[in-house]
């Protein structure tokens, strides 16, 4: 079973630059997590979806990271340890760079 959170759009100050770090900017992540198959139809059975929320959230503004590559790890590890997962994915899209759409990093732990 895949629980899925994607387009959580949060303000951080991470970045290369210093006015990236100081400025702030948005940051797209997008979470997959592998759990097992919910054995009852209750919330407790399962991932909380705002509790996957809240755990992205933390990370984002606990630190000022100077690459994607930390913060999707950061966030990664975050939520390993703290939900009864299988495996996470997250991946970090910073939007409107000027020469592309967007970059972005995918972090994968089992």
């Amino acid at each position: 079973m895949i629980v899925e959170v994607h387009g959580l759009e949060l303000f951080g100050r991470h970045g290369v630059n210093d006015d990236e770090r100081r400025d702030g900017q948005t940051f797209i992540f997008d979470v997959s997590l592998e759990i097992n198959q919910p054995k009852e139809d209750a919330i407790d059975a399962t991932v909380d979806y705002r509790k996957v929320r809240d755990i992205v959230k933390s990370v984002n503004e606990a630190e000022s990271y100077r690459l994607l590559e930390t913060l999707a790890a950061a966030a990664a590890d975050a939520l390993n340890a703290e939900l009864p997962v299988k495996r996470v994915r997250v991946s970090v899209r910073k939007p409107g760079v000027a020469w592309a759409e967007w970059t972005g990093v995918t972090c994968e732990r089992p």
